[in-house]
């Protein structure tokens, strides 16, 4: 008989969970846990969070209420949980996130002085983040090329959920409770992987109005022409190769799998060039003299209250603090309005941004913003 903690983090379902399906198939003990970490939760903005936690309560409803709450710094409590349950191995999908990755590499020695390991298996991407390379063996800069070697390498299939698992949790382990979710006056997107699901399969089989008019639609604000799955695939509740198995070889289709590479191609230039979550990617434009002082200050409050007066920019921006969502199109505009017109700092936006995004992630939010901005890849030349 062999124990295994399986850490659930930015992957909170059970079908087409690779480090799931691994830790049931080698163990005979499986214990299901969650780390609420203060230091991510203090970052978070409140609808991410309230999203969170309506997507663990759905895991844990389909695990019959088994999975294992702790919480404060991972670290300290992932070696000491794995020492109290005497566990072989501890099973997570990998986090390529600066702050997530100098998490697990301390885990990982400490367990390993304890003669445990730290079990690494999938990610939350199709092809995960330092593996789409150049010849020669370097990182790409630009988008284009890179989504034709993303394209080029594949990923497996999707997998089944596991059938029956028996897990070693609630009741029998200590659970510290789920973490206590933020009152939010709005409601949020489907949380569990049924609603999930049900909501892809009505865009993708909405034909014209849905995935099959995708091209054509989904750069227009004021029609339903997108998936709305930014929030899932954030937090794992779908995997994107789930997405990409129901692609047909049609325009639209190939329109909505570049999109999903683009969020892979973010998440591999954060995991090259860490610091650029709040830095520019190209150093040379950090002398670029932004505005600053009192004034700044007063069109910035302006712009986060939706009150530029200029309409699509205010209605993006409301739309955002009423709804915890922003169109893609408009997320554009309203950060090229942001830094090229009203001359502030695109990471002045991006903090606001990830306060109210409910699909809040790092590696797409900063380089979305360095895009526009001027100062990342493929980025829109700063005077345009």
């Amino acid at each position: 008989m062999t124990r295994a903690i399986m850490w659930f983090r930015r992957d909170l379902r059970l079908t087409d969970n690779s480090a799931v399906l691994a830790a049931l198939a080698e163990h005979s003990d499986v214990i299901p846990v969650f780390v609420v970490d203060p230091h991510l939760m203090k970052n978070a903005g409140a609808p991410r969070v309230a999203y969170m936690c309506d997507a663990l309560a759905a895991l844990n409803a389909s695990m019959g209420g088994a999975l294992v709450f702790r919480h404060g710094d991972p670290v300290d409590v992932i070696v000491d949980l794995a020492k109290e349950l005497d566990v072989a191995d501890v099973y997570i999908a990998r986090d390529f996130a600066p702050y997530g990755r100098r998490r697990d590499i301390e885990i990982a020695e400490r367990l390993v002085s304890q003669g445990r390991r730290l079990r690494g298996v999938g990610s939350p991407y199709a092809v995960a983040p330092g593996r789409v390379m150049k010849d020669d063996g370097t990182s790409y800069s630009v988008f284009t090329p890179f989504s034709k070697r993303w394209l080029a390498l594949g990923w497996d299939g999707p997998q089944a959920a596991p059938r029956d698992p028996q897990w070693l949790g609630v009741p029998s382990v200590r659970s510290d409770g789920a973490p206590l979710r933020p009152e939010i006056d709005f409601v949020l997107p489907p949380h569990d992987e049924e609603s999930v699901h049900d909501q892809w399969n009505e865009f993708r089989l909405r034909g014209a109005e849905g995935l099959d008019g995708y091209v054509e639609r989904r750069n227009e604000p004021g029609v339903a022409g997108s998936s709305r799955l930014s929030a899932a695939l954030r937090w794992g509740i779908v995997h994107p190769r789930q997405l990409i198995a129901d692609l047909l070889p049609d325009r639209s289709h190939d329109v909505f799998r570049s999109e999903l590479a683009w969020r892979e191609f973010y998440a591999d230039v954060l995991f090259r060039f860490p610091d650029t979550g709040w830095r520019n990617l190209n150093r040379k434009l950090d002398g670029l003299v932004n505005d600053s002082g009192p004034i700044a200050e007063a069109r910035f409050a302006a712009w986060c209250r939706g009150e530029t007066g200029y309409p699509i920019v205010d209605a993006g921006v409301r739309e955002l603090v009423q709804t915890g969502w922003m169109h893609n199109r408009v997320r554009m505009i309203v950060a090229s309005f942001l830094v090229k017109d009203l001359h502030l700092p695109w990471q002045w936006g991006a903090r606001f941004f990830m306060k109210h995004l409910v699909d809040g992630d790092l590696a797409s939010n900063a380089h979305g913003w360095q895009w526009t901005a001027g100062t990342g890849t493929d980025a829109s030349p700063y005077f345009r």
